[in-house]
């Protein structure tokens, strides 16, 4: 049968300032059958998302299609005319990667998922309102028939992710174009989303392009992957054979790149850098970053064999790159030792509350008895130390930070620095407690001011905390640039001229300025790309070895967690269910949260297959009573779980559990 989505030998590139024709992506050839789904992987800046906008039919404001077609069921989707718009979400739908930036911010979420029926949809208008609250629990969110009068603002990036997802579905589309789906979502939802992409595609024959960098998504949904370098496709062939047995190097990079989960090591990042977008070397692009490249890889353009391992790749010594080590030793980190270091920070039974107040509750100091969504927090963070936050979505790791910073009161609890308390709102605290605490957002988009330059960026802490100016100011913007790989040169950019992983160095530059005692880290390397990912890993553990500064480390990626963390502490509904050290939480896990939250971890290997827990459900809220995984448990004791808060085990070396189970060894959860 001829191709559901066909993809021609297309070059798109931009007009440089010589008038010259620069490509971003060159002689691509991408053929994708009615029920396929190909994944599409590589760093950031190799043309991934420009690709798969151009199987819409659609490109950025610069760009132009230099040459080669894109067809969609036989459908030019660059000719002129009517049918294209019509295409566009419905036979063909786009989950793009920032759902914040795709949602209307002014239009609730109910009337945004009616307005997709209403265009792409055969549904009468009655149906409407049943319609939305089915795709909003399909892509597991909780309460939906509540989440339909919130604005997108009021969601997490997590939720806002899965409204765009169920944006998507409406139209009930003949082909799904994912860019980077699953980024905001924690392990357990992105595996039941996954899941649920897998079953539609099975049921209904949709074709899927899934765009990511998380190699495990991608074993997991995918049968066909194509790697993607500098605006080609460099490999391509069956998931089996890109994951197992890469026959390109750069490939291999990327796997060797990816955090392993019982591993304490920092992955291996690619050393250099890929070309700028539209400067194509005359060989093979990936030459300068190759162990294996001779002079004739770069002499001339490779064209795509056939490789050993059956699929194909642009690669000269394909033979050899099958060969070579996908799991390597990582490098070795330097452990917190200092056990009996006075703690830096200190939060004892903090909680926090989200309801709403109104001026007679402030009055009357009469507030609704609600449970808070972070209750009980307590925690010691040494010199030198990283302490990581894990958990699902709403489990509250990003308002501890926030409690931390002072950007949100706590409802108790008091947080000390070096012994002494800190005022609950960042406005009350004085410049050099400001100074001592930096937090690092995790969209550095939202956090970087576009209309300033890296320089402008960087002279706002350094002028505030050190009062430097002139020259000085410069130079200490040199070197924090130079501390975060980037170089001098960046500083007369804007933000918009960086790519995400660029971005996101100059947030972390920003914070060290500050030369603060405690960085807090919120999902930082979650928008990046593995390669980029390794590589900001190690730049933050040096930072902490050679600055002694500590660190709370926020991330849904388990695998990160454990290659960066000294101790991890277990979150669920704001609740500490297990901490301890990295190595004994990972590899004894003895809270049943512990092992759902491990077993969901995705794997690069299409064999894998993550343990979810049997009739999952999900959750809005804590109970008010009892253990607060007590609904999903599946090894739940009855009353005392539903009724009595779980008490608190000493395991030995710091590991603590509250749980009401026997320390006695217990079975795996349920498939």
């Amino acid at each position: 049968m001829p191709p559901l989505i066909d993809i021609a030998d297309l070059s798109i590139g931009f007009t440089t300032h010589a008038g010259t024709p620069a490509a971003v992506l060159r002689a691509i050839d991408l053929r994708v059958q009615a029920g396929e789904t190909i994944g599409i992987v590589g760093e950031s800046g190799s043309g991934k998302s420009t690709l798969a906008l151009a199987a819409m039919g659609y490109l950025k404001p610069g760009l132009s299609v230099l040459g080669g077609s894109v067809r969609f069921a036989g459908q030019d989707m660059f000719a002129a005319g009517t049918a294209v718009p019509r295409i566009r979400g419905g036979r063909l739908a786009l989950i793009p990667q920032n759902a914040g930036q795709a949602l209307t911010p002014t239009i609730r979420i109910g009337a945004q998922i009616t307005e997709a029926l209403r265009l792409h949809s055969n549904l009468p208008a009655a149906a409407h309102p049943a319609r939305v609250i089915d795709l909003l629990a399909r892509v597991r969110l909780a309460a939906p028939t509540e989440l339909v009068a919130r604005y997108p603002h009021e969601l997490s990036g997590g939720q806002q992710q899965r409204v765009a997802i169920a944006m998507a579905l409406a139209g009930e589309p003949e082909a799904l174009l994912l860019d980077e789906p699953t980024t905001g979502l924690d392990v357990t939802t992105q595996a039941h989303v996954l899941d649920l992409l897998r079953d539609l595609a099975a049921d209904t024959g949709m074709a899927m392009v899934y765009v990511s960098h998380d190699l495990g998504a991608v074993a997991r949904v995918c049968a066909r992957v194509a790697v993607m370098y500098a605006g080609e496709i460099v490999a391509e062939g069956t998931a089996r054979q890109i994951l197992r047995t890469p026959a390109h190097p750069y490939a291999s990079g990327l796997i060797a790149a990816i955090p392993v989960l019982h591993a304490p090591r920092l992955p291996i990042p690619l050393e250099g850098r890929p070309p700028a977008p539209g400067s194509a070397a005359k060989g093979c692009a990936f030459a300068p970053r190759c162990t294996l490249a001779e002079d004739a890889c770069r002499a001339a353009p490779i064209a795509l064999l056939d490789a050993p391992d059956g699929g194909t790749a642009r690669c000269r010594r394909a033979e050899e790159a099958v060969r070579l080590p996908l799991r390597q030793d990582g490098l070795l980190r330097t452990p917190h030792s200092d056990d009996d270091a006075t703690a830096l920070l200190r939060l004892d039974g903090i909680a926090v509350q989200y309801a709403r107040r109104s001026l007679w509750q402030q009055v009357t100091g009469r507030y609704p008895s609600t449970a808070p969504v972070v209750d009980r927090i307590a925690l010691a963070l040494r010199p030198g130390e990283t302490i990581g936050l894990v958990g699902e979505s709403g489990s509250g790791k990003s308002t501890i930070l926030k409690a931390i910073a002072g950007l949100l009161a706590p409802l108790r609890g008091t947080t000390s620095l070096a012994g002494t308390p800190l005022a609950p709102n960042v406005s009350q605290r004085d410049v050099r407690d400001l100074r001592r605490i930096q937090l690092i957002f995790q969209n550095p988009d939202e956090s970087l001011n576009p209309r300033q330059t890296i320089a402008e960026i960087l002279a706002q802490p350094l002028a505030l905390y050190f009062g430097l100016t002139g020259p000085a100011l410069r130079a200490r913007s040199s070197d924090l640039l130079d501390q975060v790989r980037l170089g001098a040169h960046y500083l007369d950019r804007l933000p918009g001229q960086l790519s995400g992983g660029e971005k996101q160095r100059v947030a972390l530059a920003r914070a060290f300025a500050a030369e603060p005692d405690v960085v807090l880290c919120d999902e930082v390397t979650s928008a990046l790309d593995v390669s980029v990912q390794a590589a900001v890993l190690a730049l933050l553990d040096d930072l902490r070895r050679d600055h002694g500064t500590a660190c709370l480390f926020v991330s849904h990626d388990l695998g990160v967690v454990r290659a960066l963390a000294d101790r991890v502490i277990v979150l669920y509904q704001g609740r500490i269910c297990e901490t301890g050290p990295a190595a004994a939480v990972y590899e004894t896990a003895a809270h049943p949260y512990t092992e759902a939250l491990l077993g969901a971890v995705l794997e690069p290997d299409p064999d894998h297959v993550p343990r979810l827990l049997a009739a999952d459900v999900v959750e809005q809220g804590p109970p008010a009573r009892g253990c607060p995984f007590q609904n999903r448990c599946h090894r739940r004791l009855g009353t005392i779980c539903d009724t009595t808060a779980p008490p608190t085990h000493h395991l030995g070396g710091g590991h603590l559990l509250r749980c009401h189970l026997p320390l006695t060894p217990h079975p795996e959860p349920a498939a």
